[in-house]
């Protein structure tokens, strides 16, 4: 994954006021520390930043200009959103260095079908892993071909790319595979739902 070149301004205004003219301005309050530097706040265009998220993920690089100074390797540590406007609120951007291993969490993608008669539940969506910062895998994916019920998909099934680290433990369930209902158990659960509530309401 290469890295997202992104403008930003040094911030003068702070508190929620200063917020909120920063996000009515169409940028996206941030704080940018790490390695020992002393912690920088500044704003990022909303636009852009929203933009390179959706195509990258969250664990995009990104290259940051901020006026004055030299571009500056980034991750987004933690991202706050406005859960009605779906709008980015603020961004704690974590320096990293070119060579430097970071760990993350990646998505997990399953691919394939089980056998016949089966459901998948999903237990964990990604994985902590450990990667170079500027060669971090956008997803991870396992085989769910052909598994019979009463297969787990764990960690250490995951085939990681070169460089790639697993961190989590290689136990952990990311899926289960378990047998599908059958017709007459589906029809057995609703007699037992109507038997109940005819029992329920002669009460």
């Amino acid at each position: 994954m290469s890295e997202v070149k992104i403008s930003a301004e040094l911030r003068t205004e702070f508190g929620k006021g200063g917020a909120r003219r920063t996000r009515r301005a169409g940028k996206v309050p941030a704080v940018l520390y790490g390695h020992g530097e002393k912690p920088q706040h500044i704003a990022l265009p909303a636009r852009e930043f929203a933009a390179a998220i959706r195509h990258g993920g969250a664990n995009q690089v990104f290259a940051i200009d901020v006026t004055g100074g030299s571009p500056i390797l980034a991750l987004a540590k933690a991202i706050q959103r406005d859960p009605i406007k779906d709008t980015f609120e603020h961004i704690d951007l974590i320096i990293v260095k070119r060579g430097e291993k970071v760990t993350v969490d990646i998505r997990i993608v399953l691919t394939g079908e089980a056998a016949k008669n089966t459901l998948i539940q999903h237990e964990n969506d990604t994985l902590s892993v450990s990667a170079e910062a500027l060669h971090l895998p956008e997803t991870l994916e396992v085989s769910i071909e052909g598994l019979e019920a009463g297969t787990q998909v764990t960690a250490g099934d995951v085939k990681l790319p070169e460089g790639t680290e697993l961190i989590a433990d290689p136990s952990l369930v990311l899926a289960n595979i378990t047998a599908a209902p059958t017709a007459a158990e589906l029809e057995g659960d609703s007699g037992d739902t109507a038997e109940e509530s005819a029992e329920a309401a002669a009460e």
